[in-house]
């Protein structure tokens, strides 16, 4: 039996915008610790964001595409009765951001051929359209969920 939940840690908001969120995609970004070039990575993104951009703040931006990247449903394996089933489950909120953020830097990551600030800044911009692999990835996610409707019974 588990006995007790792990305490949710307070997130310090980014110096530049203030925003919790941009502080987890930083975090996001960062490896091995060295916050200081995830910061300029993420900033020069936004800048690059706001050039391509010019009537919009690249805040709004990110927060759309995040918005738009989001899933809201997501399949886990339930073993019942010697055969595995994918059952439909909602995600919680927190863990939705988390899953948007990951898939964003993830195919940031997987944009060969540019450096990880205008990689990053394309991504942004094309899940703020509604294109790019993060949002394909939610699309698939939610039709995986679609189609294993009929398991959602075992959900508990």
């Amino acid at each position: 039996m588990r006995r007790h939940r792990a305490a949710k840690r307070v997130l310090t908001p980014d110096v530049k915008y203030n925003s919790e969120l941009v502080a987890r995609l930083i975090n996001t970004i960062m490896i091995s610790g060295k916050k200081s070039t995830a910061q300029r990575i993420v900033y020069d993104a936004f800048n690059a964001i706001k050039l391509k951009k010019k009537d919009l703040e690249p805040l709004e931006v990110f927060l759309q595409a995040l918005e738009n990247v989001k899933p809201r449903l997501e399949v886990k394996s339930r073993r019942v009765g010697g055969a595995t089933y994918q059952v439909p489950v909602e995600i919680n909120p927190e863990r939705q951001v988390a899953i948007g953020l990951r898939w964003i830097v993830t195919y940031a990551k997987g944009r060969k051929g540019q450096s990880m600030k205008n990689a990053l800044a394309s991504e942004l911009l094309d899940s703020f359209d509604n294109t790019g692999s993060a949002v394909k990835k939610k699309e698939d996610t939610h039709k995986m969920a679609q189609a294993n409707k009929a398991f959602a019974h075992y959900k508990w």
